[in-house]
């Protein structure tokens, strides 16, 4: 018997390779509920209800009495919305998983080796502070009223439309790919041995639906990454040498980079001392536990080439970023200027 899931978003880096992988098992009946803006990447099979889901009463009509297995929340990012599907859900699923973010857990770290034990808080980014609001909300309805979550936490994943960089403008990556194949320098946060983890979104979606229909996953937090662990500097070596050119890296450090950026619009507060910029090892045997499947088949020198080969064959993803351009030069040219004066 077909299993129902319905999945808020579905058209995102993370929730498009879910929807996918579940077409493709045909295990499940998915319907994607959105506005519609991106419905060229879904699947055949797959049902879409085309409403903003902040409208109740619609969503309430589209949905009528159907009991889902799961309910799939991927753009919930403050407490008034996963409030919101509390009341259109409760009683209406057997499960709902909320993607919160892996930024949550404490910065500065007190430990880099993280498990879903780690305490959430950060100081430095209002994104984690409203994920971990989220989260508290929803186990509380857990705790009190019942309500089936799962809590998963995902770090940096990505897919073939993007190159995960240390920094970049608010055009995405395609500025410092550039920057790198053209021989320019490119900024790395903090001398670039921090640890990072990257995780293919294909890798990301079968641990994912390891966790579906899954009674040991209700009540649960679970972080889900690959088990390859990065420096910053590999990270931006392992581009170059896909690109097939020399890398020419600028360390500079994270603080700097977030009081310079704050003059320049650009959050690296957050996205660098509230994440990027913290090394840190994520312990994943719960996630194996509950999702025996789970494990890295795309390691980020094939997913690097993947994208590149994806990036570089569709020119509408290939973002021009002056302002982040000018951006790197006059920070490179002050690191130089800084070090001559030594």
């Amino acid at each position: 018997m077909m299993r129902r899931i319905l999945m808020i978003g579905g058209t995102g880096t993370i929730s498009t390779a879910i929807v996918k992988q579940l077409a493709e098992e045909g295990q499940w009946e998915v319907t994607v509920l959105n506005r519609g803006n991106r419905a060229e990447v879904l699947p055949d099979g797959v049902r879409q209800l085309r409403v903003d889901i902040d409208n109740e009463e619609r969503v309430r009509e589209l949905t009528g009495d159907t009991v889902w297995d799961v309910v799939a929340e991927f753009i919930g990012f403050v407490p008034a919305q996963v409030e919101r599907d509390v009341r259109l859900f409760s009683g209406k699923t057997r499960q709902y998983v909320y993607i919160s973010s892996a930024s949550a857990y404490h910065k500065p770290c007190r430990s880099y080796l993280i498990t879903e034990g780690t305490t959430l808080a950060n100081p430095y980014w209002q994104y984690s502070r409203d994920k971990i609001a989220c989260e508290e909300y929803l186990m509380k309805e857990y705790r009190e009223n019942g309500f089936p979550v799962t809590i998963v936490r995902p770090s940096h994943t990505y897919d073939e439309r993007s190159i995960p960089v240390g920094v970049h403008g608010k055009n995405g990556s395609w500025q410092v790919i550039d920057r790198i194949r053209n021989g320019k320098p490119v900024i790395i946060p903090g001398d670039g041995t921090s640890l990072w983890t990257l995780t293919f979104n294909r890798d990301f979606a079968r641990g994912y639906i390891g966790l579906l229909g899954n009674p040991h996953a209700i009540g649960e937090a679970v972080q889900i990454t690959g088990d390859e662990t990065l420096t910053w500097d590999q990270i931006h070596e392992t581009i170059a040498q896909a690109l097939g050119v020399e890398l020419m890296p600028c360390h500079v450090p994270s603080d700097l980079l977030a009081e310079a950026g704050a003059k320049y619009g650009y959050d690296y507060a957050g996205e660098l001392l509230g994440d990027k910029a913290r090394s840190v090892v994520f312990d994943n045997r719960k996630l194996k536990r509950l999702s025996p499947g789970m494990k890295t088949t795309v390691p980020f020198d094939e997913g690097v080439r993947i994208a590149l080969d994806h990036i570089l064959a569709h020119p509408e993803l290939q973002k021009p970023d002056p302002d982040f351009d000018v951006f790197t030069d006059r920070v490179v040219a002050a690191i130089r200027s800084a070090k001559e004066m030594i």
